[in-house]
């Protein structure tokens, strides 16, 4: 062997040495990376959301369970959650609907526009829910563009229940769509062709094939697309002109008896909404848990 390969022998030979002396120092810094990112993410996960949410209980019910039971049957409370149960009933289903359709039309067809749909799709992601609320009052108030019309043939579209329903469709709209098109995406078309290549019709195979597949991204975006419904503030407050008893929902309520300073019926109110978001999270984890090899398999295909 020549003596030019002996450098190159020294430094293999060396290689093995210096190995267990970085995976050392490796193995005794991951434990203490480790506990440090979780540290910081318990801490802020207790400050700044669990501390918040168990606060709004407790003060719901600091004058005791006969104050908190009139807090939310009280006449203008039902109302509220009445109206915001139904505004959310009927937004809701509609958004399921156009919003498969849209990302049935994305994921699955090539068009002229298919960018513009997409970038419509995220538009209310980009504006503020206050922003949409005067662009309906702009459209459809008394002295909007098509106040006078509506006027005329007794249609009442702001401050009132359309008003309010078309305000909460818009800001909601993109949950159900975001959540299926990249599922539909990367499932792709396979299946779809093959089936209708055997003579399925296609809406037979839009419900045996393409609605089975993606069944938990929309489910998961009907979960998010009602907590934010029943939720929204801002588009409805512009739209809703904050009737009390009629056009008030649950968090327009919980302002109005928060700026009455009345914390304890605010914070009942606002315990409902609360217990709404933990009923959402906890049917979520219920079904991951009882279907999680299911969900797992869809998300990989």
């Amino acid at each position: 062997m020549s003596e030019a390969t002996l450098p190159d022998r020294a430094t293999n030979l060396a290689a093995p040495a210096a190995r267990p002396r970085t995976a050392r120092r490796t193995g005794a810094e991951g434990p203490v990376v480790q506990l440090l990112l979780i540290t910081v993410s318990l801490a802020f996960l207790l400050l700044f959301l669990l501390l918040p949410l168990i606060s709004v209980f407790v003060e719901a019910g600091a004058r005791g369970w006969a104050a908190y039971r009139e807090a939310i049957t009280e006449p203008d409370a039902v109302a509220a959650i009445r109206l915001t149960l139904l505004v959310a009933a009927i937004a809701v289903p509609f958004n399921v609907v156009v919003g498969i359709a849209a990302a049935w039309a994305i994921a699955k067809f090539e068009f002229t526009g298919k960018n513009l749909l997409i970038s419509l799709i995220d538009l209310p992601f980009s504006v503020s829910p206050v922003i949409s609320g005067l662009v309906y009052v702009l459209l459809f108030g008394a002295q909007g563009y098509l106040g006078p019309f509506l006027k005329a043939n007794g249609i009442e579209i702001i401050f009132a229940l359309p008003g309010l329903i078309l305000a909460t469709i818009f800001v909601t709209f993109p949950f159900v769509a975001r959540e299926l098109i990249p599922h539909m995406q990367a499932l792709g078309s396979t299946d779809e062709e093959a089936a209708l290549t055997l003579g399925a019709s296609p809406w037979r195979v839009f419900f045996a094939i393409t609605l089975p597949n993606v069944k938990w991204s929309l489910f998961y975006g009907i979960l998010l697309c009602n907590a934010r419904a029943m939720g929204e503030f801002g588009a409805v407050a512009v739209v809703s002109g904050k009737i009390r008893g009629l056009t008030n929902t649950m968090p327009l309520h919980v302002e109005i008896l928060y700026n009455e300073y009345m914390g304890a019926a605010a914070f009942a109110v606002a315990s409902l909404l609360a217990g709404l978001a933990l009923v959402t999270l906890a049917l979520k984890s219920l079904l991951e848990w009882r279907y999680g090899d299911a969900i797992a398999a869809a998300r990989r295909h």
